[in-house]
């Protein structure tokens, strides 16, 4: 009696289907991680969103320069300048004649940075007795925080195409 191919692979293939089926049965022993990485994407997001919102109390727009920023090793003390000429440490309004006596009063027996937020339009005067102030008080690391991006100091800017002019085909 002759076999065809259909009738040859039905009879070799029952023992391997009980085989498989054994194999289905047994405990499932990977992890699943798509719920850890939707819960990190979440958080993600979050931290994202609320980082921004950490800055400096006092709004202040700082001028751009191309110097990168320092490594914080301690908690400076911060002293901001508006663009009107206000004068604050940390968050507090201070006169400029207790300014010094508040920050050697701040700072303690140990030497702290002092950083330097001066809003781009203040004017240059009150930014410089600031600084002469902390300088005289024997402040010695005082530092002007500036924000990135700004012009190089070693190029100069190109000059602007105009509509119709040389350069225009």
């Amino acid at each position: 009696m002759a076999l065809s191919a259909n009738d040859a692979f039905a009879a070799s293939g029952q023992g391997r289907g009980r085989r498989r089926r054994r194999a289905r049965r047994g405990a499932l022993s990977e992890i699943n991680v798509t719920p850890l990485v939707d819960v990190m994407l979440v958080l993600l997001i979050v931290f994202m969103i609320s980082a921004p919102l950490l800055t400096a109390g006092v709004p202040v727009e700082l001028p751009k320069t191309e110097a990168g920023s320092l490594q914080d090793q301690s908690e400076p003390l911060t002293v901001s300048i508006r663009a009107d000429g206000q004068i604050f440490i940390k968050e507090d309004e201070v006169p400029f004649g207790s300014l010094s006596p508040r920050l050697k009063e701040m700072a303690g027996p140990t030497t702290k940075p002092i950083y330097v937020r001066a809003d781009g339009k203040a004017p240059y005067a009150i930014v410089a007795q600031v600084m002469a102030s902390l300088s005289t008080s024997g402040f010695t690391s005082i530092n002007l925080i500036t924000d990135t991006g700004g012009p190089s100091s070693g190029a100069s800017p190109k000059p602007a195409k105009t509509p119709g002019g040389p350069d225009t085909p």
